[in-house]
């Protein structure tokens, strides 16, 4: 890792993992950034054989780029990355198998930021606005990752077999 770069920050969200591919996910962001944090891996109370994990990591600008990149190619992973940089702006990174890669630009307060020439495309389409819109802010995303965030809320009772 060059340390002629800027120095960001931010956090790797291994919502689930088969157990497997709990060392080869270590390795892969091993090799994109520094890190402090142990790493503290437990079960996924909602997907049977899955774990899960949350990596806090500083590195240079561009290191979430760079794990996403080498998470994507694992099976069966879901997984969020956000960075940090000391310019204000960062990074947020969604996959699941299902739906793929989303990438968004965050704001300081990790909003995210849609630039003026995606939302001149938007209206110029003639898609749906509210469509178009949950698309850039990558909606699907969220909806399928909300159940796997929620279950490291030790509040959460999920049920698991009903009737």
């Amino acid at each position: 890792m060059a340390s002629s770069q800027t120095t960001a920050r931010g956090v790797v969200f291994i919502h689930s993992c088969p157990r497997a591919l709990l060392s080869h996910v270590e390795w892969a962001v091993q090799r994109a950034v520094e890190r402090t944090h142990p790493y503290e891996w437990t079960a996924q109370p909602i997907q049977n054989g899955m774990s899960r994990c949350e990596i806090h990591w500083f590195g240079d600008s561009g290191a979430a780029a760079q794990i996403a990149s080498a998470l994507r190619g694992f099976p069966n992973l879901r997984f969020e990355i956000t960075e940090d940089s000391p310019s204000g702006c960062g990074e947020r990174f969604c996959f699941t198998p299902t739906l793929g890669m989303f990438r968004a630009v965050t704001g300081s307060s990790g909003d995210i930021l849609v630039n003026e020439q995606r939302l001149r495309a938007l209206l110029d389409g003639g898609e749906d606005l509210a469509s178009g819109l949950a698309d850039l802010l990558g909606q699907a995303w969220d909806d399928e990752l909300e159940a796997f965030r929620m279950a490291g809320d030790s509040s959460v009772r999920w049920l698991t077999r009903v009737g």
